[in-house]
């Protein structure tokens, strides 16, 4: 059989226990890291739904011929 814990967390839950973390133990390099891995994630993103959306206007434009 196979544990509930080790199923994927839904990104809900990530971006929940994200926000829940305690930032009072972090240092500052601590904190200039995070928010260094935070930006990145979010240009990684970003970057991803540019990607999707270029490829919506693509297939929208190809079946509306």
């Amino acid at each position: 059989m196979f544990d509930e814990a080790d199923l994927p967390k839904k990104k809900s839950d990530l971006l929940a226990d994200l926000a829940r973390e305690d930032l009072d133990r972090l240092s500052i390099t601590d904190l200039d890291e995070r928010i260094a891995g935070l930006e990145a994630e979010l240009v990684r993103t970003k970057a991803k739904r540019q990607g999707a959306a270029q490829f919506r206007a693509a297939a929208d434009s190809l079946f509306k011929k």
